[in-house]
């Protein structure tokens, strides 16, 4: 028996209405006969959903977690499988009302398990790449990572930072990072002991 529906919505922001959404969740619950408890994001899908990650706290076993539309859950297959996995662990079902995805039947648990597979090709081919890319940089003879800074830039970074100098500045100044101007102050104070 199913205990509650947790539904999320998100819109991307405080202008767009979560109306068409909320309703869709509500009908769902009511036609289900189960409580709805709504957590409602209003940020772009790339931010930081604090609502979803409630949300996502908030299940437990027996639950259905609705979405309206896959998109408002997740921005890539890999990043829905993560979400659905984690419902999967917990005993949650899940369901996307637009998309007719639903967990709680055979056909789309079925449905699920090839998105799931067409997500484990994704990361594959999407390491694939990325080793061919490598191979192929480190046969002409480049490798990852910027180019080491000679010791007259070190110096020079090191003497403008000793003259009052931003680490900020400095690292703009030589296009680098700053964590690399407090790895080179660093350097030369284990240097000097």
């Amino acid at each position: 028996m199913t205990n509650r529906i947790i539904g999320y919505v998100r819109v991307s922001t405080d202008g767009q209405d979560e109306a068409l959404q909320v309703d869709a969740l509500n009908k769902y619950a009511k036609d289900s006969g189960k409580a709805l408890v709504l957590y409602v994001d209003k940020v772009s899908s790339r931010k930081t959903r604090p609502q979803l990650n409630e949300a996502l706290k908030a299940m437990t076993k027996g639950d259905i977690f609705a979405v309206y539309k896959l998109d408002r859950l997740a921005r890539s297959t890999k990043e829905l499988y993560t979400h659905t996995d984690v419902m999967k662990e917990q005993g949650v079902e899940f369901v996307s009302l637009t998309d007719k995805l639903d967990t709680t039947t055979a056909g789309g648990k079925a449905l699920f398990g090839i998105l799931a597979v067409f997500a484990e090709f994704e990361r594959d081919i999407i390491s694939e790449r990325t080793r061919a890319g490598l191979d192929a940089a480190k046969r002409r003879g480049r490798t990852g990572g910027r180019p080491a800074l000679d010791n007259k830039t070190k110096r020079q970074v090191i003497a403008l930072y000793e003259a009052g100098e931003s680490a900020t500045d400095i690292a703009k100044e030589y296009g680098i990072g700053r964590s690399t101007i407090y790895k080179i102050l660093n350097e030369e104070k284990t240097a000097g002991k």
